[in-house]
């Protein structure tokens, strides 16, 4: 008989950080084991059947939350109800918290063991989730290490592991070279403006205005996917490439990328970047007031100082951008040199740290349930 799996991953980061463990997990079981939630392409090329696609998930804000309040609601409620019906082995959460973390409690009471991959920011804001996921969560997966100890006081099995962007980075710059558009004679500038509408809409035209500003940078566009190139490519004539922002970061002398996972993955690569972040004013004056930490980027908030400079809201002006990326661009500057070499020190660290397979654990809590 096999066992069954409930899996949500509410966002593209998500989605490849579970197909990656799924992967790992059927390799490492003799079982089968039938895997179905939320979850977007990746998962799917995996063998995960989806109920809701990443594309209708991926929200980002209090504001644009609360939007589509309605959607959620009937999601979740579906998804309970669907859990209730199948009655899954185990449940295993992918980041996503704002949704996740009441799931979690809904799995718990109804007496399912719940795995809670990569967590939540915590750290950053909203420390009262602490206790309450100690409460609703049985075992614990943090990629990074500095989060082990923020749960100390509280009985939740916590377990460092390896964190999913490295092995996926090794292999992505192992990889064959491919022909990209760049104009010859001109430093490649990389742009990540993200994957979410709101990104897009707010962050695209200061970073196309950037762009502009640099007039000896060669500009690529990175697109996670078809649906986003097209809007991309609707806005700009700047060249977009779709699937192959690593490709892009590899060959770029210098990135200007949006603040979030981007950051720490362009940095794992080695490539200098400008972060940047715009948001509605609602959403910005809320998370000012919440937010703990001094900085916004992964990047930074690993090295726990700031590597690679950030502009934020009304600091996020093509001028200033254009003026901290001017150096990063230029091969042999002392700006560029001491910034690959602090990204590499990011880098060793974190291979320092967890280097186990999160699919171990998972398995492991599977065979418990």
């Amino acid at each position: 008989m096999s066992q069954s799996i409930l899996v949500v991953a509410g966002e593209i980061s998500g989605d490849m950080h579970a197909a990656r463990l799924i992967k790992s997990m059927r390799k490492r079981s003799p079982k089968d084991i039938d895997i179905w939630g939320i979850g977007g392409p990746r998962m799917r090329d995996e063998g995960v059947e989806t109920l809701v696609d990443i594309s209708d998930m991926a929200v980002m804000g209090l504001w644009e939350v609360l939007k589509r309040y309605r959607f959620f609601k009937k999601t979740f409620d579906a998804l309970v109800a669907e859990a209730e019906a199948r009655k899954p082995d185990l449940v295993l959460l992918v980041d996503y918290p704002g949704f996740n973390l009441r799931f979690a409690k809904e799995m718990k009471q109804r007496g399912i063991n719940v795995v809670f991959y990569v967590c939540p920011q915590v750290w950053a804001w909203k420390s009262s989730r602490i206790p309450k996921m100690a409460e609703v969560i049985d075992r614990l997966l943090v990629i990074f290490p500095f989060e082990v100890a923020i749960f100390n006081e509280y009985p939740l099995q916590v377990d460092c592991v390896e964190h999913p962007l490295l092995e996926e980075i090794d292999h992505a710059l192992a990889a064959d070279s491919i022909e990209l558009p760049w104009q010859p004679g001109k430093a490649n500038l990389a742009l990540l403006p993200g994957s979410r509408d709101q990104e897009i809409e707010r962050i695209l035209p200061v970073m196309l205005e950037t762009a502009k500003r640099l007039p000896d940078a060669s500009p690529v566009l990175a697109a996670a996917n078809h649906a986003i190139a097209e809007k991309l490519r609707s806005q700009t004539n700047i060249p977009v490439v779709e699937g192959s922002t690593r490709e892009i970061l590899r060959q770029a002398d210098a990135a200007l990328v949006v603040s979030g996972t981007a950051t720490l993955e362009t940095g794992l690569i080695g490539c200098p970047m400008a972060i940047v972040y715009k948001t509605s004013p609602i959403t910005y004056a809320i998370g000012k007031r919440l937010v703990k930490v001094p900085h916004i980027g992964m990047v930074n908030v690993v090295a726990q100082k700031e590597v690679c400079p950030e502009f934020i809201q009304h600091e996020a002006e093509p001028q200033a951008l254009a003026k901290a990326l001017t150096p990063l661009l230029k091969i042999g500057s002392p700006e560029r040199t001491k910034m690959i070499k602090e990204l590499k020190d990011v880098s060793q660290h974190l291979r320092d740290a967890g280097a186990t397979d999160p699919a171990v654990f998972v398995l492991d809590e599977l065979a418990t349930s």
